[in-house]
């Protein structure tokens, strides 16, 4: 299965997460963030930037990871008001990406996007004992349309 994941240029050739905190967990847990489609990839960071900085070069790196390896966290499991911006759908989704990074039950994490109801973001677990099994497939030039700058 191929997800998708935009990065700035400099962070292309590598699978490392930050640590910082997300909507799926708390600082210090550590999780690559990828999406089903280039499209909620360039959404996502839309949304979490805020605007594009035109300086940047950006590549989107297509990511292949194993289908065996992935759970889905139904939204039916979910609060009300999970889909919230900031701190409160943070508080709300959080818990979940941490119980399942400190399981270690898979490599891949699927999760309702909170942008588009019907999408799907794929959390990967960097400190998963079967890791090695996320490949790189292809990194490409990614550029933010002009259209959608702020």
């Amino acid at each position: 299965m191929l997800v998708f994941r935009i990065v700035h240029k400099k962070w292309s050739g590598t699978l490392k997460a930050s640590g910082y905190p997300g909507r799926w967990n708390s600082a210090g847990i550590f999780i690559l963030y990828t999406a089903e489609s280039r499209a909620l990839a360039c959404l996502e960071n839309l949304v979490h930037m805020g605007r594009t900085d035109p300086g940047h070069h950006f590549s989107c790196m297509v990511l292949e990871i194993p289908e065996d390896q992935v759970t889905v966290l139904e939204e039916r499991v979910l609060s009300t008001g999970w889909r919230a911006a900031g701190e409160p759908g943070y508080r709300l989704c959080g818990p979940h990406g941490d119980r399942w990074i400190s399981s270690s039950e898979s490599l891949v994490l699927k999760i309702p996007s909170a942008i588009i109801p019907s999408e799907f973001n794929y959390l990967v677990n960097v400190r998963h004992p079967e890791f090695n099994k996320l490949r790189i497939h292809d990194v490409e030039p990614f550029t933010f349309d002009s259209r959608i700058q702020t």
